[in-house]
């Protein structure tokens, strides 16, 4: 299901399109294997076998043209009207989620390809609608994979909660996986490693903790399910940490780069070391590293006074030598 906000009067609404819409599923679990569904409507490739398709499996050489059908399904007990548009998928930034372009939003990939016969249908309560959908693929198209979905959206606008300035649209898209005949190069990356401490004021008086953000970057053309595992060393090569990390997209889509965080309780609070994360997919494996230096506050000060203190005398003694002198 997708959610659009738009201001009212309903007069706002094309500005609302520009807005980002996105696929609500679970985070880093895969993508369930079912049509995509609100309760209110559902979309999905239409298919004469029981069961059906999930999702647009789609396989195309560059200028060739496709030809398949999308099933709107409308579950109420009111006839629903829809716009239909194709959209070009990517990963959100927060949580590497998978999303889709708005209608408003210029399209490069199948959501410029795909076109459905009607870009506006009226589904009875109870009913199910066939649209055929053309998609042609450009001779100048790229390489690898291209995904995206064909979007139902619901014309009807409503109040959001607790707001009468804000309104939602809803929307439910089908998934496309296009892949276009070509060389893949799969490639990923780990970037932008950063570790910052939170510590307890006296050593041994509470928990530390530390945060660990990175980037996570697929530079291919393919889409890649990685791995991550996260490991720490402190002084002298002591292992600290490791272990494999659930906060990763089950799908990082080509040339998309998403900005993770990781949360280490328990993390030193005294030594010095560093963390590497390491990310593999398939056959290919990328790590990035940075150091860490931990230091409780009270420690610090008490280091800082000792080195004021030290430097004051010093220059005590200088001074007193010279008058001597």
């Amino acid at each position: 299901m997708f959610l659009i906000r738009t201001t009212r009067p309903y007069a706002a609404l094309a500005a609302a399109f520009a807005l980002v819409t996105a696929l609500l599923m679970t985070v880093g679990a895969p993508a369930p294997a079912h049509a995509a569904d609100n309760g209110r409507w559902s979309v999905y490739p239409t298919s004469a076998q029981p069961g059906g398709r999930p999702y647009f499996y789609l396989t195309a050489d560059p200028g060739t043209t496709l030809m398949d059908k999308v099933t709107v399904t409308n579950k109420a007990d009111e006839p629903l009207t829809f716009k239909l548009y194709a959209a070009d998928a990517y990963n959100t930034a927060r949580d590497g989620g998978f999303a889709v372009r708005s209608l408003g939003e210029k399209q490069t990939g199948v959501g410029a390809w795909a076109k459905p016969e009607k870009a506006r249908v009226t589904v009875p309560p109870g009913s199910s609608l066939d649209v055929p959908v053309t998609i042609t693929v450009p001779e100048s198209a790229e390489p690898g994979d291209h995904p995206g979905a064909l979007v139902a959206l619901d014309e009807k606008v409503d109040p959001a909660e607790g707001s009468v300035e804000v309104g939602v649209q809803r929307a439910v898209g089908a998934r496309i996986y296009l892949r276009v005949g070509g060389p893949t190069m799969p490639a990923l990356s780990v970037e932008n490693v950063r570790m910052e401490h939170s510590q307890p004021l006296v050593p041994g008086f509470g928990k530390s903790t530390a945060t660990i953000t990175y980037t996570l970057y697929n530079r291919g053309n393919v889409t890649l399910n990685p791995k991550v595992e996260l490991s720490a060393k402190g002084l002298f090569g002591r292992k600290l940490l490791d272990r494999d990390l659930t906060k990763v997209p089950s799908e990082l889509l080509p040339r998309q780069k998403v900005q993770l965080t990781e949360h280490w309780s328990g993390s030193p609070q005294l030594d010095w070391g560093d963390v590497q994360l390491t990310a593999t997919s398939e056959d290919i494996e990328s790590s990035g590293s940075a150091s860490f230096f931990a230091l409780p506050w009270l420690v610090a000060a008490v280091l800082f006074g000792v080195l004021l203190g030290g430097g004051g005398m010093w220059f005590a003694k200088r001074r007193k030598a010279r008058q001597a002198a």
